[in-house]
């Protein structure tokens, strides 16, 4: 039976072991620091069209960042199958639930704070580098927490990729792919179109960054807040089913 100790014991190895391995960490560094560069880019250059906002503006690069978040996710597990490191978790943490529960409760917060800093301080670079008036503010402060829960979800989804895939190079591959299906594939599906590209955190994270002008109207995707939910969803079913093979695989 699985308690609150065991659980916590579990979060705290999946915490040390986040923190060792180099390959995880420079990811999330990376992760970090994306959204800064892509506000000092185009404040520098002055390269937004004259229909920006300044979050979405600030937040150029923020896509990149988000699939570096899907990527730490898929890395969290796939390395440590990569390197056979798996079968220590397993033996100091015999519940594969729990040892996934940890795993995802860990790179989700991660990657929420880390993305709610980085894309804050982002956005305060665009806005105090920016011409003033010239771009639609927006209403910056919940979009942020969207975006930054928009992180945590492709870092979750990451780690379902990662649990199924189980070999790094696979599943990193294997996770852009599928950040990136929903909207390249959107246009197939005639008028199912908005539906299935708002289906990726991608497209939900690309509406987030232009809240002054995205309704639940616009073509070709949900509304940023519905896209959003949707991918959660989604996101959680697939987690689900992610659990359900690893215990069956590793019974």
């Amino acid at each position: 039976m699985t308690t609150p100790t065991l659980g916590s014991q579990a979060l705290s190895y999946e915490w040390i072991k986040f923190r060792s391995v180099r390959s995880t960490l420079w990811t999330t560094a990376a992760t970090a620091v994306l959204p800064l560069l892509g506000a000092v880019f185009v404040a520098a250059t002055g390269s937004l069209q004259p229909d920006d906002t300044v979050l979405g503006g600030s937040l150029t690069l923020s896509v990149v960042a988000q699939m570096l978040a899907a990527v730490v996710g898929a890395l969290v597990i796939s390395g440590e199958y990569s390197s056979g490191t798996i079968r220590t978790t397993f033996a100091a943490v015999p519940r594969r639930s729990t040892v996934f529960a940890a795993k995802a409760t860990l790179v989700a917060a991660v990657m929420y704070v880390l993305a709610l800093l980085s894309c804050s301080a982002a956005y305060l670079v665009g806005d105090a580098m920016l011409p003033a008036g010239r771009y639609a503010q927006g209403d910056p402060l919940p979009a942020l927490f969207g975006i930054a829960a928009s992180f945590a979800v492709a870092a979750v989804l990451g780690l379902a990729v990662g649990t199924l895939v189980r070999h790094s190079a696979g599943a990193v591959t294997t996770v852009i792919g599928v950040l990136l299906l929903p909207s390249l594939s959107g246009p197939l599906f005639g008028n199912a179109e908005r539906w299935i590209a708002g289906l990726s955190p991608t497209a939900a994270l690309e509406k987030l960054t232009q809240t002054s002008d995205a309704t639940s109207d616009t073509v070709g995707s949900l509304g940023p807040w519905p896209s959003l939910l949707l991918v959660a969803a989604c996101t959680t079913a697939l987690a689900l089913a992610a659990l359900v093979l690893l215990r069956r695989r590793d019974a």
